[in-house]
């Protein structure tokens, strides 16, 4: 190999590792690019309508922002709630704790130096409370850096949404002059399999809140909004966010009444049962087609490379990989590289090899043919 492509190989390597370092920062100009197409389909929709792009802009992005704050205005405050209840109920929890050992003390003869006393608990749990601090002030920390990503993401999708057209030529002037109509062409099929998914995303998110919030309210668990919120939301996690969308309300159920929370479970098992078999099959009719496996997989590798916004974006992440390996890999290479181009190819070789073998001597060519002699 020659000096170039050693060049070649090692930029091409550097370029890599320069990608892997900045994998956070793409993953959030790609959830930009995806909340962008969502709100650019929005304000597509509204100039049917009349409306001029910049009003249709304008609107997608009041509605946008609306609905964030909508959003934080009706969870943020119901934990804080739930918090303080939680802060007021673990004083009680000691009181009952004390008396609990005091009742065992007095039916268990000698059972004081067996069972130890609520002075020497706190002792113990001292340490656990003091990392259990750390880990909160981590947690701050980690609130306020996904805040600031939320923020760039915001400004990022407002930008791509008010002009998408220097950023999509920018994109497409990185392939070679014969393929960039071609690119545009794919990039299209991306918007509209993304802009699907999406809707298909909402439809979820809203079926299972309203499904949610209604049983919840059925069986009297309190924080029934900010629950149903909850599983909406993580509608958009398939196979891993029903999971999480649970905990929650079994939690808060477990504060009021213990067999609520064994309701809740049972309820939420049947939502995903019939989400899954009357829903989804509805819904996705018209996204693109993801075998089951794939999914699974896919959220798996980008949640151990990416962290928990790769798990929240591995699904766009397939679709639009999946568009690109389906036209750019296989139609216009593999479809195009034919049969007969590929015979003549081995033809051409098999002789080149003949060419190449030793000839025969004469006498050897000369010789009769032993299986003709009678």
């Amino acid at each position: 190999m020659g000096l170039g492509k050693w060049i070649g190989f090692l930029a091409f390597t550097i370029s890599l590792y320069i990608l892997w370092e900045l994998r956070q920062v793409l993953l959030l100009v790609f959830a930009a690019v995806v909340f962008a197409t969502a709100l650019s389909s929005l304000a597509k929709s509204l100039q049917r309508f009349g409306l001029k792009r910049g009003g249709a802009v304008l609107v997608s992005i009041v509605t946008l922002i609306v609905l964030m704050v909508l959003f934080v205005g009706l969870i943020v405050p119901p934990f804080i709630s739930q918090f303080q209840q939680l802060i007021e109920l673990v004083p009680r929890g000691f009181d009952r704790a004390q008396t609990w050992f005091d009742q065992m003390q007095q039916m268990i003869p000698g059972s004081s130096q067996y069972l130890p006393g609520v002075d020497d608990l706190v002792r113990q749990v001292q340490p656990l409370v003091t990392r259990l601090l750390g880990n909160f002030v981590a947690l701050f920390s980690n609130a306020l850096t996904a805040l600031l990503n939320v923020l760039l993401v915001l400004i990022l999708t407002i930008m791509l949404l008010i002009n998408p057209q220097p950023y999509r030529q920018g994109f497409i002037a990185l392939f070679p002059s014969f393929y960039r109509r071609r690119a545009d062409q794919i990039l299209s099929l991306c918007e509209v399999s993304l802009v699907n998914w999406i809707i298909g995303i909402l439809i979820n998110m809203v079926v299972i809140g309203l499904v949610s919030g209604i049983a919840l309210l059925i069986l009297g668990v309190p924080l029934v909004l900010a629950n149903a919120l909850l599983a909406g939301l993580l509608e958009a996690i398939p196979n891993v966010g029903p999971v999480l969308s649970v905990i929650p309300p079994i939690a808060v159920a477990l504060l009021d009444a213990p067999w609520k929370a064994l309701a809740v479970l049972i309820v939420y098992v049947l939502i995903q049962q019939l989400e899954q078999y009357l829903l989804v099959p509805f819904v996705m009719s018209k996204q693109v087609s993801i075998l089951p496996a794939v999914t699974l997989i896919s959220q798996v590798v980008c949640a151990i490379a990416f962290g928990f916004l790769g798990l929240f974006l591995a699904i766009p992440l397939v679709i639009v990989g999946q568009i690109w390996v389906r036209e750019a890999l296989v139609r216009d290479i593999l479809d195009r590289w034919r049969k007969d181009e590929y015979e003549a190819q081995i033809i051409e070789h098999a002789q080149v090899e003949l060419e190449k073998l030793p000839e025969a001597p004469q006498e050897v060519i000369d010789a009769p043919d032993k299986s003709d002699v009678s």
